[in-house]
């Protein structure tokens, strides 16, 4: 094309050699097939950030927050419907609408919007949208975002043969209303919004989160994002602002009472044994409901845990997890796919396995060096072999090897475990002495407190990594056979000394566990089931026990960490940064 040419067709559009080059819109063809619609609400959330809509839409992530629940809770009102809107065809001059909760639908625009409330007459229709704040004291009277999905419903209603020209932003804090005119700016900047949204969310790619960006401390998806974290270890220059560490209120509810009756009554639990109550425990103070033994759970507590997403774990009368219910299961089909992709590649298993055994026996040297009882014996060759251990562990060039090192560390660490715990003056049959470990059936108290302990993390990583999206039975490190949750398995390893094995050593050494709490027969020991409970309450007291992060440097509980590793494996998975960071602590 010549000079003239291309002078020509920027001054046919409007500029001039000098200007930028200006921004070609990209519109998508009607929807067709089966996609599906999306949400006015979703052009919302992208015109704040892309990422977050795509978090939401493509990934079906979610998490309530304060503004969420509070937005939810002022919208009742008009989340009822009400009223009538005809068929525009169907108006005339002396037509009046006022309608609530009605959803429209386009699939030119590929959009579907519920909107609170519509007014207006045959000459000109007006959305009327809620807001759960005060208004904005900004030039344009309210912010993008909520200007464009207010667009939205315009677009929705003039595509059904309404006429509309303006919308209405109405704020409930403030009981304001705000006029929008939607002008040939804001259409157009509605029109790139929804384009935008259609093209990352058939784009299958994660858009970037926002940096040190005043949006995100306030988001709700904060925790699930991880903007700062993302980028710190990315680019390792500014730390992380504590945006994931919100306290967790909520708490499990252990049932584990002979033939006892788990029933909902109002926003309870109550928990009866022989249809004698004997518990209750707040639906908003419960995470999870784990059940041991032979426990009926009516079916009304049932649907409304899982309408909660509050998972249902269910282990056998002794102690043993036998698998957990839940609602439809997490949407996140990306992070399935690349973790089955990632899973038959031989490269990136040894690598995440040899990161993960090495923070193991990091962990378990730092247990080991805290916690040393025996005044009699240095430790400092055991901690130098073990230092070699995970040294060794990097230079391991197969599973087999790695699984060789793992297993001589393990030696080294169980040989030295019984230094660990104070000396006992039972005079029963048992005591805490452990001289090595041993499984499937544990010889005696300590051995078997360390299988119910670790029983207890796998639980607890198996709900964990399906409440975030993961498949629990496909793993890198441990091979995936019928009903291992080798993924679970994987994930626990560097936690097993600071979890599982600390909440032994503490129940033990502060009493709180006795040898008379535990029976042996055909040559197996169990904990009584006064025993297993005051242990339970030792590693939910762990579980809730605070750390400084040693990476992005703010508190954290050990049940919210979790969440936050299996996230940035995924982030690892999915390319947002370029490696796991597994957890070890000093």
């Amino acid at each position: 094309m010549s000079e003239e040419s291309v002078t020509s067709v920027i001054q046919a559009m409007g500029g001039s050699m000098d200007d930028q080059q200006p921004e070609l819109p990209l519109p998508f063809p009607e929807l067709s097939g089966d996609l599906p619609l999306m949400p006015a609400r979703m052009v919302n959330e992208y015109q704040y950030c892309p990422r977050l809509a795509y978090l939401e839409w493509v990934q079906g992530e979610w998490a309530d927050s304060a503004d969420t629940v509070d937005g939810r809770f002022k919208h009742r009102r008009v989340d009822k419907p009400g009223g009538n809107l005809p068929v525009a065809t169907a108006m005339d001059q002396d037509t009046r609408v006022h309608a609530r909760s009605i959803t429209l639908s386009s699939n030119r625009l590929g959009l579907i919007a519920k909107m609170d409330l519509i007014e207006g007459d045959a000459e000109s229709v007006t959305p009327v949208d809620y807001k759960r704040g005060k208004r904005p004291h900004t030039e344009q009277g309210a912010y993008d975002p909520e200007r464009v999905q207010l667009c939205v419903q315009g677009l929705i209603l003039e595509e059904h043969g309404y006429p509309c020209t303006e919308g209405v932003l109405y704020y409930v804090e403030s009981k304001e209303r705000v006029h929008v005119e939607f002008d040939v700016e804001l259409r157009r900047l509605t029109h790139n919004a929804i384009d935008g949204l259609r093209l990352i969310a058939v784009g299958g790619q994660t858009p970037v989160p926002l940096e040190d960006s005043p949006k995100c401390p306030r988001c709700s998806l904060v925790g699930i994002c991880l903007p700062d974290e993302v980028h710190y270890l990315k680019q390792h220059r500014l730390e992380p602002r504590p945006l994931a560490v919100a306290r967790e209120q909520a708490l499990p509810v252990y049932v584990q009472a002979y033939h006892a009756k788990v029933a909902k009554r109002g926003e309870t639990l109550e928990i009866s044994i022989d249809d004698k109550k004997v518990q209750t425990a707040r639906l908003i103070d419960t995470s999870e409901l784990i059940l041991m033994g032979n426990i009926y759970v009516t079916t009304p507590t049932l649907h409304e845990l899982m309408a909660r997403n509050i998972p249902i774990s269910w282990h056998s009368f002794g102690g043993w997890f036998m698998g957990y219910s839940s609602g439809t299961g997490h949407k996140n089909v990306e992070l399935r796919t690349a973790q089955y992709r990632a899973s038959f590649d031989d490269h990136t298993c040894l690598h995440l396995a040899i990161g993960l055994i090495a923070a193991k026996i990091h962990n378990s040297r730092t247990l080991l060096r805290r916690n040393w009882k025996d005044d009699h014996c240095d430790p400092k060759d055991l901690l130098d072999e073990l230092k070699h251990d995970r040294r060794h562990c990097h230079r391991a060039t197969s599973q087999a090897e790695l699984l060789g090192i793992e297993g001589a560390a393990a030696a080294r660490y169980f040989r030295h475990f019984g230094k660990l715990i104070r000396s006992n003056h039972d005079d029963g049959e048992l005591s805490f002495d452990f001289t090595h470990r041993n499984r499937r059936p544990p010889a005696d108290p300590v051995n078997a407190l360390l299988s119910f302990a670790y029983t207890l993390l796998t639980r607890t990583w198996h709900v964990t990594l399906g409440a975030v999206g993961f498949d629990a039975y496909r793993g890198f490190y441990h091979q995936p056979r019928y009903g291992r949750p080798a993924l679970a398995l994987d994930m626990m390893e560097p936690f097993r000394p600071l979890i599982a094995d600390s909440s032994v050593l503490q129940a033990i050494n502060n009493g709180e566990v006795r040898p008379s709490d535990f029976i042996a027969a055909a040559g197996a020991v169990a904990l009584t089931p006064d025993g297993r409970k005051r242990f339970i309450a030792a590693f939910e007291r762990r579980m809730s026990h605070e750390i400084t992060h040693p990476l992005f440097g703010y508190r954290v509980s050990y049940r919210r960490l979790l969440e936050i590793q299996a996230r940035l494996l995924g982030r690892y998975l999915l390319g947002d940064i370029p490696d796991y960071p597994n957890f070890t602590t000093r």
